[in-house]
């Protein structure tokens, strides 16, 4: 099992942005009538006091006719340690120094960072110079 890392110069470093195919996702909220469908496809989901969110393919929240914005997922594959500091922070504010909006989801291997569909590219290279920088 590989350790967690917690050092955020190590995080950077080893950050290996990788696009997660070339599927949009969408965020959505679940309602009672659609979450067997939502939750079963779901990528990511929270529960929030207001209902349950839920990450899934555009295609689904379009079949359902479910309008929301569409993301592409990066996936870090640094395995951060979840009590390590700065990560987040660095990646949001490299993405957001380029006009990038950014959904950060923390899971027990890797983060993912969810960007606007039409920006995957030029985030993907955003974070992966990000991570070059860091290595010098």
């Amino acid at each position: 099992m590989v350790e967690p890392v917690s050092d955020l110069a190590a995080m950077l470093a080893s950050l290996d942005p990788q696009l997660v195919a070339d599927l949009p996702y969408c965020f959505v909220e679940v309602t009672p009538d659609q979450a067997p469908l939502l939750l079963n496809q779901a990528v990511g989901t929270f529960r929030e006091a207001e209902g349950v969110t839920a990450i899934v393919p555009s295609s689904l929240a379009q079949e359902l006719d479910i309008s929301a914005p569409e993301f592409a997922q990066i996936t870090l594959q640094v395995h951060s340690d979840l009590e390590g500091v700065g990560l987040t922070a660095a990646v949001s504010s490299a993405l957001a120094n380029e006009g990038i909006a950014c959904n950060v989801v923390a899971a027990f291997h890797h983060d993912h960072v969810f960007v606007p569909w039409d920006l995957r590219e030029l985030a993907l290279a955003v974070l992966q110079q990000l991570s070059a920088d860091a290595r010098r």
